[in-house]
């Protein structure tokens, strides 16, 4: 591998260890695809990393499945061969949308239950207090859920809703 691909193969490897989308070597299998000047196969993958076959199958196989990277026949061979996705904005939908927007859901899953097992609460002050935190977080939370549809959508991010629920969170947070 030429010195300008490793480069980046390794900073997007180092990169995606610390970001939870993707592990170390999807994302120097993606540099490397990303700079290459044709699809390449499994084996030709697999000789440039330094890694073994079975492991870049596993790792092209999630990266197919972020649309990160596609598998593109090549004339006159029986392999599969792979190549980078080009199209950033495409790819960043479906992550925001598979990985973001369900973390989002499940924490607003999450403050509904609580809500609903707060008001079943005897204690009246302590449930007006708790009600009023989840009240805060679901608004939060429903406004960046909004803004990842938004943007997988390719709409403008509701920044209204935002400024609308920030005051709301900061005013309540200084009165405490």
């Amino acid at each position: 591998m030429d010195r300008v691909t490793g480069t980046l193969a390794d900073g997007l490897g180092a990169a995606a260890a610390a970001s939870g989308i993707l592990t170390q070597q999807q994302a120097r299998i993606f540099g490397l695809l990303y700079l290459s000047a044709g699809p390449l196969s499994l084996d030709e993958i697999a000789a440039e990393l330094s890694q073994s076959k079975s492991n870049v199958s596993i790792n092209i196989r999630a990266l197919v499945e972020w649309h990160l990277v596609r598998r593109r026949p090549v004339p006159g061979s029986r392999r599969d061969h792979y190549e980078a996705a080009t199209d950033f904005f495409r790819a960043l939908q479906e992550i925001f949308e598979r990985r973001f927007r369900w973390t989002v859901r499940q924490v607003l899953a999450a403050a509904a239950d609580a809500r609903a097992a707060a008001a079943a609460e005897q204690r009246r002050a302590a449930t007006a207090e708790v009600q009023d935190r989840l009240a805060r977080l679901e608004a939060f939370f429903g406004v960046i859920d909004a803004g990842i549809g938004a943007f997988v959508r390719g709409e403008p991010f509701p920044a209204e809703k935002l400024r609308n629920v920030i005051p709301l969170i900061a005013g309540r947070a200084r009165g405490r």
